[in-house]
């Protein structure tokens, strides 16, 4: 005799193999939708490291850019300021020619105040503004403040 329970366990077994094969399946299931879950985020993260990777390729080349012209710029700086100095120092050199003629100049006025007062000597002075050389006689030279006086005849 069969009895109830004989019968109840055997479909109970089978039952619960599928169950387990139901379990298995949407585990198996799952496993494959996380997998390619993973796979699709790998791909992302791979697109973004490559995206980050051009865009620092692009900016280092525009830094590249940007430095090559601030180089650029700082050359026709530097050779303007090699120009300026140049024509600095040759506007000091004629400043000191033109300070040492002016004391010259001076002390020819300091000379001729102290000549006299008659009408003569007007003459002579005013004749001397014309003709400097003859001032002292001529037989005197000229003392000039700059010791080198060609530079002064350019």
């Amino acid at each position: 005799m069969a009895s109830p329970s004989g019968t109840s366990s055997g479909s109970s077994r089978i039952g619960q193999s599928q169950s387990e094969e139901d379990l298995q399946a949407l585990m198996n299931q799952r496993k494959q939708k996380r997998m390619l879950s993973n796979r699709e985020s790998a791909r992302r993260s791979r697109m973004r490291k490559q995206k980050h990777l051009d865009d620092l390729t692009a900016q280092v080349s525009q830094l590249r850019k940007e430095n090559g012209q601030i180089l650029t710029a700082l050359g026709v700086t530097t050779q303007h300021y090699v120009g300026v100095e140049a024509e600095n120092s040759v506007l000091r050199a004629q400043m000191m020619e033109l300070t040492a003629t002016l004391q010259s100049l001076g002390q020819i006025l300091h000379s001729m105040r102290g000549i006299g007062s008659g009408i003569g000597d007007l003459v002579q002075a005013s004749d001397s503004f014309v003709r400097p050389w003859n001032l002292m006689g001529a037989n005197q030279p000229m003392m000039m403040a700059s010791a080198d006086t060609s530079q002064l005849y350019c």
